[in-house]
């Protein structure tokens, strides 16, 4: 019999519940109000007393309520159906609920669970599998979604029978396994994970570094990301994080995009949900949306469903990784999970750490972000997620605690200018704060050396300290005025302003400019980086300004050219005659 309980006291949308029987932690109950059932998930536990976080308004609920526990945790329903999908934090199909603003307590279908999809068996009888391994597989979209013998089954399995091919609702027995001890399990495509607890069910082994390429030159040559990495970008609103993320989402070389929206203004996700499906994907040449899932929460939902949100996109994501898929997974903005979690703690009257954040925040942020990851499946395939975090510091302070804990684990950081982006310099991320630690390990040196060129990293290094040597000759100029310096202090100026204007910013608005292949970016980098190395004959300062924009001018036009092409060669062909104008010989 199922543990029952009251309210014995309500705290905004904490509630404390006397229990009659056992209780595990992140367990669902449901509050009885009336005739609506509010969903809620236990995060504390004291003797008889549980403390559990409630999904939706807990207004009008009072001592005395009864509160029914399910003996199952806060978990996602997995299996074909969810590409495309709009959902909540908690998995509830958004397009399917019964009107325009959230009805309390409704809860809607992760997918149809009456449409039949065509099977096909990848198993025979008398195979031996185990947890995660393919049964068979179904198409979903254009993407091979694998049907998995269920994490929950321990150990080795016998496949006794598995389904002929043909169509089949996802409830119906696809495949029997049997085990050692002769108990027999039935499978079918639903599988249900809880969400707080990651999966872990593929071979650990050694999997070799490989760069994800983004489209966005200022993340894959400057600071890259490998597949199966973590970032983050934080930065003060207006500064173009969202954008940037479409950008990613778009061009990034993965199989899947999953976009959290845990917690952001309302006209914000609007604009997820109108533009974002509209958006084409240049690899298969239909709608980007078709190989997406967004989960969705605005700043003005309950708390503990913008809590849930990002555990819900990580367990769906680590669930498509299981299928040997590359899974990018963007979340907009991290901070309004941090701040759930503050509420909650201050709710819990627990000690405040930094800022009123629960002390345990660097460890929580830790645990979510090490669920990413490259790994190897136990068929020798490999499957991937790519995390990358928004940060929203308040005023854009840099210090604050969510960027500082997220600092300590991302490994790469993407940090946004306010004065970049009111210089309409996009993407406005700061060379100069921001970094990539990829590009100090030596299996990634080690596979850029292999596949983009023999010295590379030290190219993008010298690359880097041409744009912090033209920042510092930029001081130098500002204080003590133009006449005042030596000419070669403009010249180092100009050469970092030649490497900002020409390779650092893209125009996301231009069909060929908003992303450019990885050749392309190794090819214009090699002309910059050649003229950066080059010496030039200047009498005055204003020779080099005039000199230095007519590069900047022939660089862009070949931005805005087809890679190749006879306009791009024509200018680079007026660009090679501009540099031995004045160049040293």
């Amino acid at each position: 019999m199922s543990t029952k309980g009251r309210i014995i006291g309500v705290v905004s949308n904490l509630v404390t519940i006397e229990v009659d029987g056992p209780v595990s932690q992140n367990e669902i109950c449901y509050i009885i109000l009336d005739k609506v059932r509010l969903k809620a998930e236990v995060i504390k536990i004291q003797a008889s007393r549980v403390f559990a976080q409630v999904f939706e308004s807990t207004r009008g609920l009072k001592t005395g309520t009864d509160v029914e526990f399910t003996e199952r945790l806060l978990e996602v329903t997995l299996g074909p159906g969810l590409l495309s999908k709009k959902y909540d934090g908690l998995q509830s199909d958004l397009e399917a609920m019964s009107g325009v603003f959230l009805q309390r307590g409704e809860q809607t279908e992760a997918f149809s669970f009456e449409a039949k999809w065509e099977f096909n068996p990848l198993m025979e009888k008398g195979v031996r599998v185990q947890a995660g391994d393919w049964l068979g597989e179904v198409k979903e979209n254009w993407i091979s979604h694998k049907i998995m013998v269920p994490f929950s089954l321990p150990g080795v399995w016998e496949v006794v029978s598995v389904c002929a091919k043909g169509k089949y609702t996802v409830n119906e027995i696809i495949a029997v396994l049997k085990n050692a001890q002769g108990q027999r399990q039935e499978v079918t495509m639903v599988q249900y994970w809880p969400v707080k607890i990651p999966i872990r069910a593929y071979a650990h082994k050694p999997v070799a570094f490989k760069l994800l390429q983004t489209g966005v030159r200022l993340i894959d040559t400057i600071n890259p990301i490998v597949e199966g990495g973590t970032g983050f970008i934080p930065g003060p609103f207006g500064c173009g994080k969202t954008v940037l993320q479409h950008i990613i989402a778009a061009n990034a070389q993965v199989d899947m995009v999953i976009i959290c929206a845990c917690g952001e203004r309302a006209n914000e996700v609007v604009e997820i949900f109108k533009e974002y499906p509209e958006l084409d994907d240049p690899f298969t040449g239909r709608k980007l949306m078709e190989r997406t899932i967004i989960i969705c929460n605005t700043s003005n939902m309950p708390v503990a469903a913008r809590e849930a949100s990002v555990y819900t996109a990580m367990t769906i994501a680590e669930y498509y990784r299981q299928m040997g898929l590359k899974i990018l997974l963007l979340a907009d903005s991290t901070s309004r999970w941090a701040q759930a979690l503050r509420e909650m703690s201050n709710r819990m009257e627990e000690l405040p750490g930094p800022d009123a954040f629960p002390m345990d925040l660097p460890a929580v942020v830790a645990n979510f972000y090490s669920r990413a990851g490259l790994v190897e499946l136990s068929n020798e395939q490999t499957g991937s997620i790519t995390f990358i975090g928004t940060v929203s510091p308040a005023g854009g302070n840099m210090k604050e605690p969510v960027t500082e804990s997220t600092k300590k684990v991302a490994r790469c950081f993407y940090a946004l200018s306010q004065k970049r982006a009111d210089g309409k310099r996009y993407p406005s991320i700061d060379t100069i704060e921001s970094y990539s630690k990829y590009l100090e390990y030596k299996e990634v040196q080690e596979y850029l050396e292999e596949n983009m060129e023999p010295h590379w990293v030290e190219k993008v290094v010298y690359i880097k300290d041409v744009l912090l040597r033209g920042k510092e000759a930029y001081d130098q100029i500002n204080i003590l005025g133009d006449d005042s310096v030596p000419v070669s202090y403009h010249e180092r100026y100009w050469k970092s302003e030649l490497v900002d204007f020409c390779f650092l910013q893209q125009d996301a608005f231009d069909d060929i400019d908003k992303a450019t292949p990885i050749d392309r970016q190794k090819y214009m980098i090699d002309i910059i980086y050649r003229i950066c190395k080059t010496d030039f004959k200047f009498e005055a300062f204003s020779e080099v300004v005039l000199y230095f924009k007519r590069l900047i001018h022939l660089l862009r036009q070949m931005n805005y050219s087809q890679f190749q092409q006879e306009e791009f060669k024509k200018y680079e062909d007026e660009l090679q005659s501009v540099v031995t104008e004045r160049k040293v010989s």
